[in-house]
């Protein structure tokens, strides 16, 4: 007994080593804010040279061009950017940030919840406000994030996202919006039988029975979830509370969305049906790599993507290199609605800071790059009234650039959330910090 002491105390010195990270989260603006001189990208709009862009309490309250008059209130802090560029701050759709920190380290990734059907599970409840990743991603001006919870298996339903920005001392200062959907992983549809001996053919049917029974796990789900919102409405005192049902009453709203994690051409169109079926109003593919295939039947149904990511691999082996890059560009020429993240896993969430590099590869004009991970971003998140684009009365979340931010040689030189400057020094800054003093460099 007194030999594992020890070991417990060294496990949690080093786990206390592995999650917290040194920054300290920005108080809220005390004053007024005035940024001049910089070009402004307001993203909804054509940029302004030689901008002004002032803001108060955390919001966005003027915003135009060098004969803009404004009339500061005393204490306004004027900051002269001139030679600078001015974005909205970019937003991380489909991400475990905060859920989870080192891959190999069990304990420090909760993003999973046991079990297949779990709609009452809430992603923002678990977010890590001192994981060090948020430090490393916000630095390359993602400042805001779509935290998603993962399906345990192939036809789970994993529960809520949640918006969080990437700066405060505990989850509940972090959230933007607690719940902008439900998560469902559909099964792959298409069941590929190896060979022609018996024992390739019954894997091949134990594999649609598995497909099979997870469909209709899921309908079975849904068909439940609404025949207890109906019971509950009709006889609350008589129907017992469930929770897992209770999460999905938002969902049959049309409050929220239902983000389907599907790529293939076959899944979108199963969930395409699904949809219909089960009368969802708001719907989301995630993944989404076939969804110019589908693009004429998502447009017709309101459905919504996010590509995550388009720095892949074409599905098919026969498929041009670059049918994930020219994916958004397709979709948009069909009027279907798209934002661009990174892959969404935990592999990822170390590299969520490459987003704008995400954008940059898609064979899409500079504008609607940019806007892929900003404004579209928010508008399918539920958040467009208070991120995405720089306008009186949203947020005060943006960046302060020597450059066009989809360029890797562009350095981002300040950043506010919600009008507060944070710190961008993370663990990369200060090892590099230390080693150029080392060497003397």
């Amino acid at each position: 007994m007194n030999s594992v002491i020890p070991l417990m105390i060294c496990a949690a010195a080093l786990s206390g080593t592995v999650i917290a990270n040194e920054n300290v989260p920005a108080p809220a603006q005390a004053h007024p804010i005035l940024l001049k001189g910089a070009t402004v990208h307001p993203v909804s709009g054509e940029p302004i040279e030689n901008g002004q862009l002032l803001f108060s309490g955390g919001k966005i309250q003027n915003i135009g061009g060098p004969d803009l008059n404004i009339n500061l209130a005393p204490g306004t802090k004027i900051i002269d950017l001139s030679g600078k560029h001015l974005y909205p701050g970019m937003i991380a759709a489909n991400t475990v940030l905060g859920l989870t920190e080192v891959r190999a380290v069990r304990a420090t990734r909760d993003m999973v919840e046991p079990g297949r059907i779990n709609p009452n599970a809430r992603s923002q409840v678990a977010v890590n406000p001192d994981s060090e990743l948020l430090p490393v991603t916000r630095s390359n001006g993602v400042l805001v994030a779509q935290v998603v919870p993962l399906a345990s298996g192939a036809g789970g339903i994993a529960g809520t996202s949640s918006v969080m920005a990437l700066d405060g001392w505990t989850w509940e200062e972090m959230t933007v919006r607690a719940s902008c959907g439900l998560h469902i992983s559909w099964p792959r549809m298409v069941v590929r039988q190896r060979g022609e001996s018996e024992e390739a053919k019954k894997a091949a049917e134990k594999s649609r029975e598995a497909r099979d029974e997870r469909l209709r796990a899921l309908d079975d789900a849904f068909a439940e979830a609404r025949a207890y919102l109906k019971a509950r409405q009709a006889a609350p005192e008589t129907t017992d509370t469930d929770l897992r049902w209770e999460a999905m009453r938002p969902l049959f709203a049309g409050e929220v969305s239902a983000y389907f994690h599907a790529d293939s051409a076959a899944q979108i169109r199963a969930v395409l049906a699904f949809a219909k079926k089960h009368e969802l109003e708001k719907v989301v593919i995630v993944g989404a790599q076939d969804a110019w295939r589908m693009a004429e039947q998502m447009r017709e149904q309101g459905a919504s993507a996010i590509l995550s990511p388009i720095n892949e691999s074409p599905l098919r082996r026969w498929e041009p290199l670059e049918t994930p890059l020219q994916n958004p560009a397709r979709l948009s020429e069909a009027g279907v609605k798209f934002c661009i993240a990174n892959d969404g896993n935990s592999f990822g969430a170390a590299h969520e800071r490459n987003l704008p590099y995400q954008a940059a590869r898609a064979q899409l004009p500079p504008e609607e790059a940019i806007r892929s991970i900003t404004l579209y971003a928010a508008e399918i998140l539920g958040v467009a009234d208070r991120l995405g684009s720089l306008e009186p009365g949203k947020d005060a979340t943006l960046i302060v650039t020597d450059g066009d931010p989809l360029d890797i040689r562009t350095q981002v030189e300040r950043a506010f959330i919600g009008g507060r400057e944070i710190d961008l020094s993370n663990k990369q800054t200060r090892l590099y910090e230390k080693y150029k003093r080392k060497y003397g460099k």
